[in-house]
């Protein structure tokens, strides 16, 4: 076994430091040097490596098995979500039918203010809420590129967008693993972080309306943006505070578009804006429809809509427990990553203290390659599915497949250098070192541990990683410091969702899905000051509920 070690050159100013350094090299990569962010994500899993191999002394054997553990998962699940979604998304538009959803789309809200709040914030969390991974900054943003609005755009807000459902992402994977490493109660974790989110359901669809036209501009909307907000706010908090976290997304996504697109009935905007076409390179043409038959069953452009409703309801029935159990049971593979499995040991304060007698125990490294069960395997089942039933031969979705895998190239590179780089700094103790050092705040600390939840999902571009990696050590810290161990669990995945914009996964996947991969700098810089502020509310909403009435009422007990 090999112990970590947070303070490997005995002075943390100068530990903290070097543990920095993997990251000020991505960043500083993308937004100064000007490199492609493949280039910089390998230079930043290359400076980890080194710290972990000469600093943090892991063993060389142990630090290679991590890399390729990290890089392994960016491959499968994130990078097989990607890729297959790019591949539906070719098929739409290669078929026409994504031409016929954008017209449809236009017809129901043709101001591009409404689009925003429809479909990167509606639509996007009833994805995070079954899939997640990813897969709603990929669809959202795919539809807003050709909606009209600019690459820039399309990617900035679309993350933006998907920050308050995250918690409950993926059927509330992340709070389940937040209970998991903690051993506190499922329950009241869900109920904590309902009690936290929905404050920014509510100002998330104005807030991505600002960047994109101006407050004024923005507010000449706000009674959309009021009712979406508000009506996934309240199911957010019953269904958190009174079932848990399986369905919060997916009940507040169908009731928020549900109450939205009634709303849009009755409601248009005084002074309508409309965007002007955008040619966008590397997106196919637009096709004529493969079987000119297909459109006659369907009226006033629904047949753009059909592909989407498909793999929708595949992805949500991919999502159920029993049919998830029955495809693990033929297509399961566990794998235990040698040299690492059980080889890692946490110590304190980051994990509890050792029990007197008590034997250490390793950190867990298996490679789960649940081919079946696979959100990534049923968006690719929807796709072909769909692609079938509008005319696509096999041969020519074939050949779709493999134009797809070409396309993302490098952003299948890039993701599998950023997780090999999350990995190396998760299991040599790196992000831990950086994590301590926001949680010697003293009284601040409800602010700085929820920055430390921001600061995890920056890191590993995952509000699940971010619970796993930080859960135990808010909750320590949380009873030293003399705070609710509930609030700060809580608060370490509602100030994580705020990281999700700004983590470089997160950022290619918005990039290669408006392929505008190459210009993630632009991206970063955009989204960089939103997640930061968001990120400081969240900050700033715990405190008050740690120490000032009448926010501390709402702490769960």
């Amino acid at each position: 076994m090999w112990f970590q070690n947070y303070n490997p050159l005995g002075n943390a100013f100068l530990s903290t430091l070097v543990a920095a350094l993997p990251i000020l090299l991505l960043l500083s990569g993308i937004s100064f040097l000007k490199l492609r962010i493949h280039f910089a994500a390998i230079l930043g899993f290359i400076a980890s490596f080194v710290i972990a191999l000469f600093v943090y002394r892991m063993p060389a054997p142990m630090a290679g098995a991590t890399a390729l553990y990290g890089a392994a998962y960016g491959l499968f699940p994130i990078g097989w979500i990607v890729l297959n979604l790019m591949f539906f998304y070719q098929i739409t538009v290669e078929s026409g039918l994504f031409e016929q959803l954008k017209q449809s789309l236009r017809t129901i809200a043709p101001d591009p203010r409404v689009q925003l709040v429809l479909i990167p914030f509606c639509m996007g969390a009833f994805f995070e809420g079954v899939a997640g991974f990813g897969t709603p900054v990929a669809i959202t943003g795919a539809i807003l590129i050709q909606l009209g609005f600019k690459p820039l755009q399309a990617s900035a807000l679309s993350l933006i967008a998907n920050t308050a459902p995250v918690a409950f992402g993926s059927l509330g994977t992340p709070i389940i693993a937040l209970q998991a490493v903690t051993g506190m109660d499922l329950l009241k974790i869900s109920a904590m972080v309902g009690r936290q989110l929905p404050f920014f359901s509510l100002i998330i669809p104005f807030w991505v309306l600002i960047p994109f036209c101006g407050f004024r501009k923005a507010w000449e909307v706000w009674p959309v943006a009021l009712v979406a907000g508000v009506t996934f706010a309240i199911p957010q908090f019953l269904v958190s505070n009174y079932h848990g976290p399986w369905l919060v997304d997916i009940v507040g996504s169908l009731t928020s578009l549900a109450c939205t697109l009634g709303f849009l009935k009755i409601w248009k905007p005084a002074t309508p804006m409309m965007l002007e076409p955008v040619a966008i390179q590397g997106i196919k043409e637009p096709g004529q429809g493969s079987n000119p038959g297909f459109t006659r069953y369907f009226k006033g452009g629904l047949a753009g809509w059909f592909p989407w409703v498909v793999l929708s309801l595949i992805i949500f029935a991919w999502g159920f427990p029993t049919l998830k159990k029955a495809l693990d049971k033929k297509l399961y593979i566990e794998i235990k990553v040698p040299y690492l499995d059980k080889k890692v040991v946490r110590v304190a304060p980051v994990a509890p203290p050792l029990a007197p007698g008590a034997s250490p125990t390793g950190e867990s490294a298996l490679f789960k390659l649940n081919w079946g069960s696979a959100t990534g395997t049923g968006i690719l089942v929807g796709a072909v599915i769909a692609g079938m039933l509008i005319g696509f031969r096999p041969v020519r979705l074939l050949r779709l497949y493999c134009e797809t895998i070409y396309l993302i190239r490098f952003s299948l590179l890039t993701i599998l250098a950023m997780l090999a780089l999350g990995y190396i700094s998760k299991y040599s103790g790196e992000d831990a070192t950086l994590g301590l050092a926001l949680a010697r705040s003293g009284a601040l600390y409800p602010f700085f541990g929820t920055l430390l939840g921001w600061l995890g999902v920056a890191l590993t571009g995952s509000d699940t990683a971010s619970n796993v990696l930080f859960g135990s050590l808010q909750k320590i810290t949380a009873e030293q410091v003399g705070v609710s161990p509930i609030l700060m669990g809580a608060a370490n995945s509602s100030g994580g969702v705020m990281g999700k914009m700004v983590d470089a996964q997160s950022i290619v996947v918005a990039s290669t899905a408006t392929n505008w991969y190459g210009h993630e700098a632009e991206i970063l810089k955009f989204v960089f000051f939103h997640s930061l502020a968001l990120a400081s509310l969240v900050g700033l909403l715990v405190y008050a509920q740690a120490y000032i009435r009448p926010f501390s009422l709402l702490v769960v007990k």
